[in-house]
């Protein structure tokens, strides 16, 4: 990268494929990638930046420590405070290196870290995690493995797309390919396992996106596939082996089940509702539409949003107060179209740096007056200074951000 690429890099917020997540109604955000140039630029894993939702101010915070190597295709997750990036894509290629910060300290100190049992699964990207008490439960994605490793792993779990002669230490092939596979790591005991599994797994795939409801981990979409499909693995520690469950809709009218997608997110807003948001049509286009999962009903209910003009792929979702859905970030004009000699196309890329929200749940009194508030401080007679401390501070914070969004 040269100097004015990283530079121009680092001076803007707009990015792809970060990772987020709200912590006191605060937004983080790290990594991804943009274009300068023409080219993609990977943004720098030495800063992370921070966006509080209630006034819509950013900042930009440093980091030190064992700094990861600048990634692509990484799988980023917060637990108790910190914030784990497992495996993605560096200068070297493929990687299973797993860094952690504590967010919780003034200082932003990055750590590599290491297993104390158990082996982490091979180089990996495109792969999604489940956030589950103390446990990081990873699945699927696109990698590398070596002819031992893939003699050693169940043929239902590593599907070989292509191998090369490339050398590794005494073994002559390197296998690429797509997995199914679950693994797990504790934060706690800093262990890595693999739980058995039974039931109708996913098929192998990565750009898909997952979300957990209690005790279940939900997989959906990643694969070529005319509706978007919907799996679930029960969680339960005290089962022998953790099942799977496709979870096939009672309406299954097409009008009533979103396309199949990519790179799109799903977000638990409660605890028996998902919701999709955008991602990259089987069609091939960037997508705007929204649709909720009943898990209970097993239905698909579409949803009407303000938010038509805001196609979103490779973007962040996060839950954020009174379930709202926080999406940040993303491409809004991804296109992949294939012509008459099977050549994939994909335009330049319009990156983006927005934060919109989806209400997914009717607001609270309070929170409808203090927006009205914010959204009407300059109204002859609306007098904040007459609001006592916090409540001014909280309603001035609404004020700067509404501000924002003025044209």
């Amino acid at each position: 990268m040269t100097a004015a690429a990283r530079e121009a890099s680092t001076c803007r917020l707009e990015r792809s494929s970060h990772t987020a997540f709200i912590h006191n109604n605060t937004l983080h955000v790290w990594g991804g990638y943009q274009v300068v140039a023409g080219e993609d630029i990977v943004l720098p894993s030495d800063e992370i930046w921070i966006c509080d939702l209630d006034s819509g101010i950013w900042e930009r915070r440093e980091m030190s420590g064992v700094v990861p190597c600048d990634l692509m295709g990484f799988c980023g997750s917060y637990v108790n405070g910190s914030l784990y990036v497992f495996a993605g894509c560096d200068q070297q290629g493929y990687s299973n290196k797993m860094f952690s910060v504590d967010l919780m300290q003034q200082c932003y100190v990055w750590k590599k870290v290491t297993a104390s049992k158990g082996t982490p699964p091979s180089p990996r990207t495109k792969h999604s995690c489940w956030v589950h008490g103390d446990r990081l439960i990873y699945f699927g994605g696109y990698g590398c493995k070596t002819l031992l490793e893939v003699r050693n792993t169940s043929l239902s779990s590593f599907v070989i797309e292509e191998m090369s002669w490339t050398t590794i230490g005494d073994t002559l092939f390197r296998c690429w390919g797509w997995n199914n596979e679950v693994n797990v790591f504790d934060t706690h005991t800093t262990t890595w396992s693999v739980p058995e599994t039974q039931g109708p797994a996913p098929t192998h795939r990565g750009c898909h996106a997952s979300a957990v409801v209690g005790n279940k981990g939900y997989v959906c979409g990643g694969v070529e596939s005319a509706e978007l499909d919907l799996f679930c693995l029960d969680l339960d520690s005290d089962s022998d082996k953790w099942t799977w469950t496709q979870l096939r809709p009672s309406n299954v009218s097409p009008c009533c089940a979103p396309l199949g997608r990519s790179m799109h997110t799903m977000t638990a807003t409660s605890d028996h509702t998902l919701f999709v948001f955008g991602g990259l049509g089987a069609d091939g286009r960037t997508l705007n539409d929204a649709w909720q999962f009943n898990t209970l009903r097993r239905e698909w209910s579409k949803i009407t949003h303000p938010h038509k003009d805001k196609p979103r792929v490779c973007h962040s979702a996060c839950l954020g107060s009174d379930n709202d859905v926080v999406v940040f970030g993303g491409s809004s004009n991804l296109r992949i179209l294939m012509d008459s000699v099977a050549v994939l196309r994909a335009p330049s890329q319009h990156h983006c740096q927005d934060v919109f929200i989806f209400q997914t749940q009717p607001y609270s009194l309070f929170r409808l007056c203090e927006d009205f508030l914010g959204r009407n401080a300059e109204v002859p007679g609306c007098r904040l200074s007459w609001l006592p401390t916090k409540l001014r501070s909280r309603v001035e914070k609404r004020v700067a951000f509404f501000s924002l969004l003025a044209p």
